[in-house]
């Protein structure tokens, strides 16, 4: 794991993959919590029955937007500011979900810093982010995240 002093020390590792996280295993558990939290109760996420019978390989998938919502999980296993007063999520430029994350699958982050630019008390970061299935053949998430970072 990369650690770093503070976000402003991330300065040598732009251009640079900073890391790739351990898997985690998306199971049907927590896509139902991912559905109660949200409301989304679409029967692709929810419904296991249906899934076998219509769904290609027989499982129900996560949603997108659950998928994004593991990036700062993943990312924590990747890189880590040892002194900042707090980090936010600013957005996202870029946002594709290009594969779907099926029911007990195990998906990973691979993250790039792109983008370091100094702002009043700390940093604006962008990262390309791309989440992998394990075994799939192509990324499930690829997306130009932004964060603030402040000393």
């Amino acid at each position: 794991m990369l650690e770093v002093e503070r976000a402003a020390d991330l300065a040598p590792y732009v251009g640079q993959k900073l890391g790739t996280s351990d898997w985690i295993t998306v199971d049907q558990p927590m896509i139902d919590a991912f559905a109660d939290a949200t409301g989304d109760h679409q029967w692709i996420h929810v419904d296991v029955e249906r899934a076998k019978r219509e769904l290609p390989g027989g499982r129900t998938i996560a949603h997108g937007y659950l998928t994004l919502s593991l990036l700062p999980r993943l990312a924590a296993g990747i890189s880590r500011i040892r002194n900042s007063s707090r980090g936010v999520n600013y957005g996202a430029n870029k946002l594709r979900f290009t594969a779907p994350v099926p029911s007990g699958s195990r998906v990973r982050l691979h993250q790039v810093l792109k983008h370091l630019r100094h702002i009043p008390g700390g940093v604006h970061l962008t990262y390309a982010a791309t989440i992998e299935v394990e075994g799939g053949t192509r990324a499930a998430l690829a997306a130009e995240t932004l964060s603030l970072v402040y000393d």
